[in-house]
């Protein structure tokens, strides 16, 4: 299978890349710079404002998995809900799998989301509420081949278990190391469940 990764250089995309390199798939790095990743049979320069080679790049593989962060560190979160949304309108033949944030999974019974909560980091909420918007957006859409995939509200670089536990729109559990959600994400790509349907991730051991 060729599976595209953009955001390969990132905290999610070099294990995303990592793991389907593991697992015999000819992968595809796109990041701003067009840096070589390890495991990537190749890398290419993408720019996500440049909406027609993005569809172009989406379109050159099998599953693009798409791990970019919208509005971290004080930038502007709109481009890429741009980006999303002109791969929406056209309708690409390949399937699209997007990285989204806990912060727009459901906090209770009463369909509150994280991000809503009193407590929610201000600093994280434009963020949070990007890809609440992200997936909306997919959820509106129609004829194209999505999945959305949160992860626990903790992530980091861990432990590769192999053992991972999901949830659709509420928190699967409190954490998930960047390993298991990699193996989560390419389980996906390779025996689609969720298709036009968000759902989130926790490892075993921190559910």
């Amino acid at each position: 299978m060729k599976i595209n990764v953009i955001g390969a250089t990132g905290m999610i995309g070099r294990a995303v890349v990592a793991e389907a390199a593991a697992r015999g798939h000819e992968v595809t790095a796109y990041t701003r710079t067009g840096k070589a990743v390890e495991g990537a049979s190749d890398a290419r320069t993408l720019d996500l404002t440049d909406h027609a080679a993005l569809v172009e790049a989406v379109n050159s593989g099998d599953v693009t998995i798409i791990a970019v962060p919208a509005g971290r560190d004080g930038q502007d979160p709109q481009p890429v809900i741009d980006a999303h949304r002109s791969l929406i309108a056209a309708q690409p033949t390949a399937r699209i799998i997007a990285v989204g944030g806990a912060g727009s999974l459901e906090a209770d019974e009463s369909g509150t989301l994280i991000k809503d909560l009193p407590d929610f980091p201000a600093e994280i909420y434009p963020e949070a509420n990007a890809f609440a918007t992200i997936l909306q957006d997919y959820r509106n859409s129609r004829d194209v081949d999505w999945t959305v995939v949160a992860p626990s509200p903790a992530i980091a670089p861990g432990k590769r278990t192999g053992e991972y536990v999901t949830a659709d729109d509420v928190p699967a559990g409190e954490g998930v190391s960047t390993q298991d959600f990699a193996i989560a994400l390419i389980d996906e790509a390779e025996n689609p469940t969720h298709r036009q349907a968000r759902f989130t991730v926790a490892s075993s051991g921190l559910a």
